[in-house]
């Protein structure tokens, strides 16, 4: 397929401007002489047909969740109704300036104070920020309360953070980001966090404990039955315990991180609150806290009074901003609507058809494919292509290429790193039971395929197999 540059020609044009009806001004005027370019910046010529037609056909070559099914796991990658979008468009909140007087904005501050005290409730906790731009960015948010919180209680020797070694690999980078020392914490045989070991990695940290990372449930699919002992240990040495709301998916409505004994959390809300995400944003990772952590909060904060909403600055012990303007306003909208649209029962409801679908597919792969942790899982769960691999030579990512040429989008391969020849798969709650039969018959025909083809695979893809071990190591970044 042709770039854009290699389209148009010489005197195309896609749009006409009226006639200027005020006095020309040169930009250099304006800008400045030195801000201007001495080289045209040789746009491409091209009339509208041509582009609209070229980025069409880009679109073709995407892979989306409104075109086929996502089983990526830990991702959450669900349909998202267009309803939210509808009102994520409205022109009251899109066309709204950040810098807008508050007087001007008691739509959307409100919105804002309605959604946090959604989330409290939701998760158990009791104040929330919805500054966060994504996961990773609540974590290190999250982190940086917590540091705040040892410093202003004179215990910045609090420095080691314990991580189990099935965390998400944001987990121990973000714990380094924000300053904090990563101990992993093994799992045990039946793949939840060994209760044994954990004692003693806070012995290992010699009073220097600052909490513990924890998804629940975990990575692999599967409920930490052990949490509220887990709970009772950090705060019994002192530190603090941290949620990973990436698999919120699961427990909504059944269960909440507040009740099983965690300190801080961080939401996804791209991935359980109906935005649609993937290809870098957009995305939203509020994060709530308990009480004892309120004052660490990043500000601005809405706050009301009478009925009239404020953003306030009044926090003096807060960690400070941690995004420009409030966060992600039109990914607030969509939640809220979700959240709105579904109620109580309804998230409850999710969680619940979530865990459903991820235990029927289970079941429809077992007998082909290895299940290392064959048991009830809860969103999503893990198999490995081990023993395909040591029979016929066909890997997790010849699992993965082969879906391709079947028309699905592959899940998550080789994580977590616990289980070899991992594929990590959530089907999450919004798929029918026609397209979970057709995914498991194209997986068990891919188990059956002839192995070179699946070396070879996809055939049917827009680019054939890249080098993935080049592109890691060797990376072009520029033309």
């Amino acid at each position: 397929m042709s770039l854009i540059f290699e389209c148009g020609g010489e005197g195309r044009r896609g749009f006409m401007l009226p006639p200027l009806d005020v006095p020309a001004v040169p930009v250099g005027d304006i800008v400045g002489e030195g801000a201007l370019r001495q080289v045209p910046p040789g746009l491409p010529q091209t009339a509208e047909i041509e582009v609209v037609r070229h980025f069409t056909e880009l679109s073709r070559l995407n892979f989306g969740v409104d075109s086929g099914f996502y089983p990526l796991g830990s991702c959450t990658m669900k349909y998202n109704p267009k309803v939210h979008e509808v009102v994520a468009s409205m022109q009251g909140f899109a066309d709204l300036h950040p810098l807008a007087d508050e007087a001007d904005a008691q739509g959307s501050l409100r919105v804002m104070a309605e959604l946090e005290k959604q989330l409290c409730e939701i998760c158990g906790m009791h104040s929330f920020t919805l500054q966060p731009a994504a996961g990773a960015h609540g974590e290190l948010t999250g982190l940086m309360l917590m540091a705040a919180y040892f410093d202003a209680c004179g215990q910045r020797e609090r420095s080691v953070m314990l991580i189990p070694d099935s965390a998400h690999g944001t987990n121990p980078a973000s714990a380094a980001l924000a300053g904090f020392t990563v101990l992993q914490v093994p799992s045990g045989a039946d793949g939840l966090v060994d209760l044994e070991a954990l004692a003693g990695a806070i012995l290992q940290t010699g009073g220097r404990l600052a909490g513990l990372m924890l998804t629940n449930p975990n990575t692999l699919g599967l409920f930490e039955t052990g949490i509220e002992r887990m709970a009772e240990m950090v705060h019994a040495g002192g530190g603090l315990l941290y949620y990973d709301g990436a698999n919120l998916n699961a427990v909504m409505g059944k269960s909440s991180p507040g009740r099983m004994g965690f300190d801080v959390v961080h939401v996804n809300l791209h991935k359980t609150f109906s935005t649609p995400h993937g290809g870098g944003g957009p995305g939203s990772g509020p994060v709530g806290v308990c009480e004892k952590l309120v004052p660490f909060l990043p500000v601005p904060r809405v706050v009301e009074q009478d009925g009239v909403y404020r953003l306030s600055v009044d926090a003096p012990q807060s960690i400070g901003r941690v995004r420009s303007f409030y966060g992600n306003f039109g990914v607030y909208l969509r939640a809220y609507a979700y959240i709105l649209s579904l109620g109580g029962e309804g998230l409850t409801a999710v969680s619940e058809m979530a865990v459903l679908c991820a235990n029927y597919v289970r079941h429809g792969l077992g007998e082909v494919y290895d299940v290392p942790y064959d048991r009830p899982c809860m969103h999503e769960f893990v198999a490995s292509a081990q023993t395909l691999k040591e029979q016929r030579g066909v890997s997790a990512m010849d699992v993965a290429k082969g879906l391709i040429d079947r028309g699905f989008h592959p899940p998550t391969v080789y994580f977590p790193l616990i289980v070899k020849e991992a594929l990590m798969i959530e089907p999450t709650e919004t798929e029918t039971r026609q397209t979970l039969d057709a995914f498991v018959a194209a997986m068990l025909e891919v188990a059956r395929a002839d192995a070179e083809e699946l070396h070879a695979a996809p055939q049917t893809a827009p680019i054939d197999r890249p080098d993935d071990t080049r592109a890691a190591r060797q990376p072009i970044l520029r033309a």
